[in-house]
């Protein structure tokens, strides 16, 4: 049986590096390599490119490589990119030997749709949304305006760019507006990241400012949201023009909200997987799911994050409220995306198979396309 090729990027230069190599490293035990020849090219930090040839031992199963953080992009252990051989034009390839990039380059410059246009331009599958799905699922604030328009449920919600910020007296008057708006307590956070990086609970004006500050460290766009006072629910999406929607997954946080230290370094939050939902609950989150994966253009795959407003702790019994989509979501041995895939019977190796179909399913619907427009 021939091998199909495939390029698993990784690491990258956003905050999120860390947390890409350790999902790098499930999607390589995933990889079978009876049928997939990986590549794995690392992304450092500095923005070089290098195959790793830890990663690389890793998927090949070689003797005292299985160790979590094996998977390094620096120093030894990795082969320039220059050295490499050229693969060649890829219009003058046969489909069948072109490789199927995996981008596992969580937040910007990999999530963003940066990458993804990178991939489009050199004619090559990849897996998950394309460019706009990227780029709209990245931009929070952006994203809010196009679920508002396919009339989502979400928190208030205001946004401000850096130079509106810029000296103590705009940050002071955006802290009266929101306080007026939408009321402390309040979330600030960068638009453009994930894993809670950059994100702080705010209770009154007094930790405005400093809150207003660690965001924009990270974006030049703030995002201020209602605290929804509702359980934390997850769904995996997954497909292009037709969609399955995984039952739905619950985060038992173990610090005041599920931020990075929670998720990554202190191991303290929990999960329930089902979550505990009537069938009239489950159905109607599940149909949110699927419809703001298809207003963000998504394909390929999604985790979507809502708030569940029952009114058990504490709110006012509102119901579903999305809060935002991850098109890249984490792989790492504590995520949920392929947690809730395993709880309906499907196995890492399968997901990933899953994704490598989709990925060939949409790259083949483009390509013909493609080819004709360019007839005309």
């Amino acid at each position: 049986m021939t091998k199909r090729r495939v390029v698993l990027l990784f690491g990258g230069r956003s905050a999120e590096h860390d947390v890409s190599r350790m999902s790098a490293v499930t999607f390589l035990r995933a990889l079978d390599p009876e049928k997939f020849d990986v590549l794995p090219i690392g992304i450092a930090p500095d923005g070089s490119w290098s195959v790793s040839d830890s990663a690389l031992a890793l998927h090949r199963r070689e003797a005292g490589t299985d160790q979590l953080l094996q998977v390094d992009v620096h120093g030894s252990g990795t082969t320039p990119m220059a050295a490499l051989p050229a693969a060649g034009a890829a219009d003058t390839l046969d489909i069948d030997d072109l490789p199927v990039v995996i981008p596992v380059l969580h937040g910007p410059n990999g999530e963003d749709g940066t990458v993804q246009g990178l991939l489009e331009l050199a004619g090559v599958p990849y897996v998950g949304p394309g460019v706009l799905g990227s780029a709209l699922s990245m931009d929070k604030a952006v994203a809010k305006v196009v679920l508002a328009s396919a009339s989502l449920p979400q928190a208030t919600w205001l946004a401000k760019r850096s130079w509106d910020l810029a000296d103590a007296a705009s940050v002071a008057r955006f802290s009266a507006e929101v306080e007026a708006t939408i009321g402390f307590p309040v979330f600030v956070k960068p638009a453009n990241m994930g894993s809670s990086v950059g994100v702080s609970k705010v209770r009154d004006s007094d930790e405005f400012c400093s809150a207003i500050s660690v965001a924009l460290a990270y974006d030049d766009t703030v995002v201020v949201e209602e605290t929804i006072l509702g359980r934390e629910i997850e769904f995996a999406v997954l497909g292009n023009h037709l969609v399955e929607v995984s039952a739905a997954g619950e985060i038992h946080p173990g610090a005041h909200f599920y931020d990075y230290a929670d998720k990554y370094l202190e191991d303290k939050a929990n999960f329930t997987i089902p979550a505990q939902l009537s069938t009239v609950d489950l159905a109607e989150g599940q149909r949110l799911a699927e419809l703001a994966y298809r207003a963000l253009r998504c394909e390929g795959l999604a985790r979507l994050d809502f708030f569940f407003d029952d009114g058990s702790t504490g709110g006012s019994g509102r119901g579903w409220v999305i809060n935002e989509a991850n098109t890249i979501p984490g792989f790492t041995p504590i995520s949920m995306y392929p947690k809730l895939w395993e709880a309906a019977g499907v196995s890492h190796a399968q997901l990933v198979e899953k994704l490598i179909d989709l990925a060939m399913e949409r790259f083949n619907r483009r390509r013909w396309r493609v080819g004709r427009s360019m007839e005309k």
